[in-house]
Formats: C-alpha cells, structure tokens, sequence
C-alpha cells in the first residue's frame, strides 16, 4: 500500500547534549544522529540552559562534572522552568560518584548513565526517555485543547470576557493568602479555566436567555457541572482539577449542586473557585442584568457566609485580597 503523500512527516526527536570533553559530544552526536536524532551540541552549563531556551530539546544529557556550572545545577534550573519541567534529564557520571546521583535526584533528574558510556544503553536510554516525553506531550496537547474549549465556550457570551482569566487569577491569590501548596494552586489556576467547560452543553438559548430562567431552563444549566466532570474524566492529568469542575456550585449547607453536598464534602478547592466564582458573576455583565458594585457584591458573599453557604475563613480571605484592587485610584 502507498504511503498518503499528504500525511504529516513526525518531527525527529531533539536531543541537548551537554558535555566539556570534545570527543564525548563527538561520540554521542555521532551514535545518535544515526539513529535518526537531531543533537544540539553544548561546551558548559550556561551554553546548555541557552540552547534548552532556544531548541526545546525531547532528552537533555548533561555531564555532572562540567566547570562552572555543572550538570547538576542545570538540572536544577532547567526543572525548576514551567516550559522545561517535564523534560526528561538524564545526568552523565561516574559509576563510584553515590553522591553525585543523590544530589541528582534532588534537583529533579530522570535517570542516569555511568561513564564509561555504553553505546547500546546510550541509545535505549534516549528512545525510551524519548517516547515518555511524547507521551507527556500528548497529554498537554489534549490539556491545552480543553483550555481552549473553554475560552471559546466563554466566547459564546460576550458579557463573560475575562471572566476564566479572572477566576483563574483570583483563586490562586485567594489560594496563596490561606498557604495552600503548589499542586492545590497549579490545580486552582487550571480549574479557573475549565470550571464552566459543561456549559459546552447548554443551549445558547438557555445560557444567553435575557430573562430569569424557567425551573426546566435551570435544571438544564445545573448540568453543565456534571457535564464539564464527564469530559475532564478521561485525562489523567485532570484529577486534581475535576472536583472542582464538578463541585464549584456545591454549598456547605447542602443547598447547592449537583450533589448537594454538606461542610467538609464539599472539596476545599471547589469552595474556593465558588467564592470568586460568585463574585466575578455579582460584578459582571450579565445578559439579564448589569454588573453590581464590588461593595454590593462584597456584602452579598457576607450574606451568603452567615446564611452557611460559605466558610467565613475563605470569604474573610478573600475579601481581604480584594482591597488593594478596590481602591478608587486603581478602578
């Protein structure tokens, strides 16, 4: 059978190799370009983490020994960038050099390989490295896709610009100021985004209506909780974001939805992204009415609080973050 002449040509995996020995870079650029690789050559750390920036390198194998900076500390910087983090490292040295790999370890390494280098394990190690981070790259593709999902379902109403963006950017303040940690603040910021993805399923006659909403109108809206949760299920690297998908409209007083959760059954995150939630919704544009002031809308999450809907530490807290930007100089 021909091969379709139309079909997209796979791009070669991109190897960084960093090593100060010429005749290491040599063998290795040599053993894997024939193997079909295209190898960025780098003398030292600093010429390393510029190369990284620039060619967005699949593998890194860097030399622990380089003057300078070493192998290690490129680790290091290179794990500690969002763009670089889940790119596999993979640190070259000596057999005898224990504390070499635990310093490795700590600053983020994949895998390591002793010197002398064997060529057959040179070339498993960067084909199985290579294919984890194909893997790795499907899943932000997909990932990404559902955050574009999202910003075009925002898109459908033209009162709701900004409104992901907002949530997003709120939650992780309101996040940071209570001390939650990294995960719970990356899961916040992602969860912001695709808190609405459900509303992919409510008609624009329903999710635009002028007007209050019929009891049935409403029960279709209710579902795009449950709806966003069904899509996000399939990713793996959603799980942290999907109760919050599913449970932002949850209230501690079992009044809210779709489980019509009480107290601690309501996810801490979910709480969160439904307190900014409601109140980015009380000061925006909405189809059926204008937006309300943020003292007005300050004062209704107060309400909420004391009539147990809301935790009074998360509502104070959020409130809290809020002054600076309700200053009159700033709006």
């Amino acid at each position: 059978m021909s091969s379709d002449s139309t079909s997209p040509v796979p791009r070669r995996t991109r190897i960084l190799i960093a090593d100060d020995t010429d005749s290491i870079r040599a063998l290795f650029d040599r053993l894997l370009t024939a193997d079909g690789h295209d190898v960025i050559s780098a003398e030292d750390g600093m010429e390393a983490l510029d190369a990284a920036q620039r060619f967005r390198p699949d593998v890194v194998l860097l030399d622990v020994g380089m003057p300078g900076l070493d192998g290690i500390e490129v680790c290091r910087r290179l794990k500690s960038d969002p763009a670089m983090r889940l790119t596999p490292v993979v640190l070259v040295t000596g057999l005898s050099d224990l504390s070499d790999r635990i310093r490795g370890i700590e600053a983020g390494a994949d895998d390591f390989l002793s010197k002398p280098v064997h060529p057959h394990e040179l070339r498993a190690r960067v084909v199985s490295l290579s294919r984890m981070k194909q893997l790795t790259d499907a899943l932000d593709s997909a990932e990404a896709a559902f955050m574009a999902l999202a910003l075009t379902i925002e898109a459908r109403d033209p009162t709701t610009n900004g409104h992901c963006e907002r949530l997003a950017h709120h939650a992780v303040v309101l996040g940071q100021s209570i001390g939650l940690p990294a995960a719970d603040l990356h899961a916040l910021h992602r969860g912001g985004y695709l808190h609405d993805v459900g509303k992919i399923g409510v008609p624009d006659s329903v999710l635009l209506k002028p007007g209050p909403l019929t009891p049935a109108e409403l029960e279709l809206m209710k579902h795009h909780t449950e709806i966003g949760d069904r899509l996000c299920a399939p990713l793996q690297s959603l799980r942290s974001v999907r109760p919050i998908v599913r449970g932002h409209h949850e209230r501690l007083d079992g009044s809210g939805y779709p489980g019509g959760l009480r107290g601690d059954e309501v996810p801490l995150l979910a709480q969160i992204v439904g307190i900014v939630d409601v109140y980015d919704a009380l000061t925006s544009q909405r189809p059926y009415r204008g937006p309300l002031t943020p003292d007005v809308a300050a004062q209704h999450l107060l309400r909420e609080m004391q009539q147990g809907k809301f935790d009074r530490r998360y509502v104070e807290a959020f409130l809290d973050t809020l002054r600076p930007v309700a200053a009159p100089s700033i709006h």
